[in-house]
């Protein structure tokens, strides 16, 4: 058994080195590594301070019991250069632990971001967990304890394992020896210290085995209930147009009495926990007087040697007792590891199907039109949506896509974006050609308003005047006066107002593809007609595709695409 303790704590702890090697490599790593080395030499340089404290105990107490005034006198003064020169050591050694532990998270926040943005990994994840939930919780809390519960737990097993070192040696030279059962043991304080701390350590570990767990569905708990509650602000007008806040209050509750359940659980064992570690603590104040009493009513010690031998049992009682004082950070700390890396593990799984191309191809080549060949669309799970599928968009042509309800027409606008991953086939983009989608519930992001009608571009690629102008022809005069203004403008937008911010962003992108996904349905139909026209006659060069179920629609486009059924699946035609 203890073999297998020993077997899973070392993969464990390579998985850690796994996900921390990367940064000691990285371009960061001459500041890393100086923060810190600079960080273990005050660690040592405490635990020097602490070994001339334990000296000074012996001098203190012997010159106490001597009534040695001017050694006394003394012994204050060094006392007071000492207790300086801790103090320093540790606000320094504190504040370059919470340099490093910054500079490390901000660097593990850009690569993990990088790695969960590229290639569309987010998306993909969105589709297919991967068996892992919340990636912002895990980007924005759990990389916070990893890299903070990393360097705090290491650095205080470091510090103990030199504090042990350096007292074991004093321990064991004023503790002498004595006889049990006929059998003499050199050193025997040493010896009760390790008998000590091993019992509690064991003992801690039954205790609180299950904060572990605990603590992981903690997390993932808390980051369900953060999420819906933002979906719930987010969607504050469609829940009160429902009139839904019932179901909502329900599920809401629902949700947060998965926490309470939760946190009833880490209580109960927080709470013996707790006294187990309390009454360690407690009878370790006490415990090397009874042991050492003896050597001193004996008179084989002075008081000043009780109170060294006492003081080094204290610091080799606690080095060994680290597992029991810091189970309760390991918990969380090992809890924020494995989330982290189910999450790599997500991650490095979804970027491996990116790589390998799963789904439609899109690819940019010489030709002169966006073309498909052979498409295949299915849907999570494997079910066939679309087969057999072939089109061609030439420059400046105008194609209407039609079809039922959930045939799957926005989901062939997403093979051609390149990022819907079930399906196979091909699809040709001209090289340098520029491609904007528009879906029906735009992406707005939160910012300036020359930022959100700018999006994907820069809003430093377009002019205010431009940009003005664009607002004013597709009949948004009020926000011509606001660019300079932060805002979360998708929730101060009606979805009418949105979607016309979407078609300005085509005037000022001026695409050779443009792709509307509905992206007119929430105007009525004489602002639909204003801005179809406003599109042709300002991107005449525009080659576009609608998905749209108005007949008026049809009227702006001179040729048009069908999926209708066949079988279990659709199938792409001219319509």
């Amino acid at each position: 058994m203890p073999s297998r303790l020993l077997i899973d704590a070392s993969f464990f702890l390579g998985k850690v080195w796994a996900l921390a090697r990367p940064y000691w490599k990285s371009e960061e790593r001459g500041r890393a590594w100086a923060l810190l080395i600079a960080i273990i030499a005050m660690t040592l340089a405490l635990v020097y301070v602490d070994v001339r404290f334990n000296e000074w105990y012996r001098e203190f107490y012997n010159s106490l019991e001597q009534k040695n005034q001017e050694d006394f006198m003394v012994l204050l003064l060094f006392f007071t250069f000492l207790a300086v020169l801790f103090l320093a050591l540790s606000i320094y050694k504190l504040y370059l632990t919470q340099m490093l532990t910054m500079r490390w998270r901000v660097w593990l926040t850009r690569q993990y971001l990088a790695e969960w943005l590229d290639r569309q990994v987010y998306y993909r994840l969105q589709l297919d967990a991967h068996g892992t939930d919340n990636p912002d919780q895990r980007i924005a809390e759990d990389l916070r304890l990893f890299t903070d519960g990393t360097l705090d737990l290491s650095l205080g097993l470091l510090q103990s394992v030199v504090t042990l070192v350096s007292f074991v040696v004093i321990l064991w030279s004023v503790s002498g020896s004595m006889e049990l059962f006929g059998i003499e043991i050199p050193g025997y304080l040493v010896w009760a210290a390790l008998l000590y701390a091993i019992l509690g350590s064991v003992l801690a570990h039954f205790v609180g085995r299950q904060l572990i767990p605990i603590n992981f569905q903690k997390e993932r708990y808390e980051a369900d209930f953060r999420f819906n509650l933002v979906r719930l602000r987010e969607n504050a007008e469609g829940v009160a147009l429902y009139r839904g806040e019932g179901p909502e209050q329900e599920a809401l509750l629902s949700h947060f009495e998965r926490i309470r359940l939760n946190w009833w659980s880490l209580m109960n064992i927080t709470k013996r926990l707790t006294g187990f570690t309390a009454g360690y603590n407690q009878v370790a104040v006490i415990f090397p007087y009874v042991v050492a009493a003896p050597r001193y009513f004996s008179g084989a010690m002075p008081l000043g040697g009780l109170m060294q031998i006492t003081s080094a049992f204290g610091q080799v009682q606690t080095s060994l007792s680290w597992f029991v004082d810091s189970y309760r950070r390991l918990a969380p700390w090992k809890a924020s590891v494995d989330r982290l890396l189910t999450f790599q593990s997500a991650l490095d799984q979804a970027t491996a199907e990116a790589e390998r191309h799963d789904g439609v191809q899109t690819e940019m080549t010489q030709a002169h039109s966006v073309q498909g060949r052979d498409i295949e669309l299915s849907v999570p799970g494997g079910r066939m949506l679309l087969s057999g599928g072939e089109f061609e968009f030439a420059p400046g042509q105008r194609t209407l896509l039609t079809g039922p309800s959930g045939s799957g027409k926005s989901t062939l606008f997403r093979a051609i974006a390149g990022i819907w991953p079930y399906g196979k086939g091909r699809v040709a983009i001209p090289s340098n050609a520029r491609v904007l989608f528009l879906p029906q519930k735009p992406y707005i992001p939160i910012g300036t308003l020359r930022d959100a009608v700018s999006f994907p571009a820069a809003s430093g690629d377009f002019t205010d005047e431009t940009i003005r102008t664009a607002l004013v022809d597709c009949r948004l005069e009020p926000f011509a006066v606001r660019l300079d203004e932060s805002a979360h403008w998708q929730q101060l937008l009606s979805g009418g107002e949105q979607q016309r911010l979407a078609m300005a962003r085509a005037l000022l992108n001026r695409p050779d593809y443009l792709f509307l996904d509905e992206a007119t349905a929430s105007l009525d139909e004489d602002t639909e007609a204003w801005l179809y026209r406003l599109l042709r006659e300002r991107l005449p060069d525009t080659a576009i595709v609608s998905i749209a179920h108005r007949p008026a629609v049809a009227g702006y486009h001179e040729h048009k695409l069908q999926l209708v059924p066949e079988g279990s699946h659709m199938r792409l035609q001219a319509a």
